[in-house]
């Protein structure tokens, strides 16, 4: 961040307000916050390498009020403070959030987090608050993986078995726009499909606690959607090779994939080598090559009841 000669002039002329000692003639509670801002802000600038001068010059607030500042003897304004942020890359409230919420480490966590993507961020919320997380999933099940993984055989059967609606995204954005996927994405594009992909799969964590839900498999390259799956499912990726993915997609009558198309197994391996980081971020792996589907339910209804994550079989 820089000023303007004339600017920095002037924040460093507001600075010099305060008569040495400043914060002695305060309350004790006021003194105290000074103090602890004071200490973070030294840990904070320390913590990103940075001299008093960096931070002058990052802020335009003079190295002289800093010092002052970082000594608990500055009584700082909110303007002044939130120049000091800003130059810092933190939020103010880290300066003045209570002693016993606070750890040194803090700024640089959230740092971490605001830059991780989607998944990284569901996996850390896991790990930190899983009883919050395991809430928010409710007894919604959502099933991930490529087309031809058995996302909609198995969803369906595992509706009937456990007496919970299931839903297929696309299908359901269909329903809401009226139109089949090819004219949404031919009249809205890319940008517009991911739009109603991302509201339908809002209206459907609100409107169900209980559900099982199976999305399409490039969901992974829309960071926001993604996260909602995470965070407010319990998901399961099921995974097959590229080889039965295929097959799978012909014995469906679907022929498309090959057709007129020799390079279209090598383009498939590249689909799913691309996509497994993303995918391996689910809770669960159902691994269905070489299953029938008999098997990859019987599987799958175990791993749903051992984690508790839809309640009793429907009778």
């Amino acid at each position: 961040m820089s000023f303007q000669p004339n600017e920095q002039l002037t924040a460093q002329h507001s600075e010099s307000v305060d008569p040495p000692g400043a914060a002695a003639g305060l309350d004790l509670h006021t003194a105290a916050l000074l103090r602890s801002l004071g200490t973070r802000l030294r840990q904070m600038r320390k913590s990103q390498g940075l001299s008093r001068r960096s931070l002058s010059e990052r802020s335009g607030v003079s190295s002289r009020y800093l010092a002052k500042v970082e000594a608990g003897d500055g009584n700082i304004s909110i303007g002044l403070l939130i120049k000091l942020a800003a130059a810092l890359e933190q939020s103010v409230e880290h300066f003045l959030m209570a002693d016993a919420l606070f750890h040194s480490d803090l700024p640089h966590v959230s740092q971490l987090y605001a830059r991780a993507d989607a998944a990284m961020r569901a996996r850390v919320l896991q790990v930190l608050d899983p009883e919050r997380m395991g809430r928010q999933k409710a007894q919604r099940l959502c099933l991930v993986g490529l087309r031809g993984a058995g996302k909609s055989t198995l969803g369906a059967r595992i509706s009937d078995a456990f007496g919970a609606p299931f839903i297929e995204l696309n299908r359901e954005i269909e329903k809401n726009a009226g139109m089949a996927l090819g004219e949404i994405i031919a009249l809205y594009g890319q940008e517009g499909y991911r739009q109603l992909e991302a509201d339908t799969l809002t209206a459907i964590i609100d409107g169900h606690s209980r559900a099982v839900v199976a999305v399409a498999g490039g969901i992974v390259s829309e960071e926001g959607s993604f996260y909602h799956v995470l965070s407010r499912f319990h998901t399961v990726w099921l995974k097959a090779s590229a080889s039965e993915h295929m097959e799978r997609v012909r014995a469906q009558g679907d022929v498309r994939p090959m057709q007129d198309n020799p390079q279209a197994m090598i383009q498939l391996r590249q689909i799913l080598r691309s996509r497994e980081a993303f995918y391996t971020q689910s809770d669960h792996v159902l691994d269905t090559s070489g299953k029938s589907v008999e098997q990859s339910q019987s599987e799958l209804c175990q791993l749903i009841e051992s984690c508790q994550i839809l309640n009793a079989r429907a009778v």
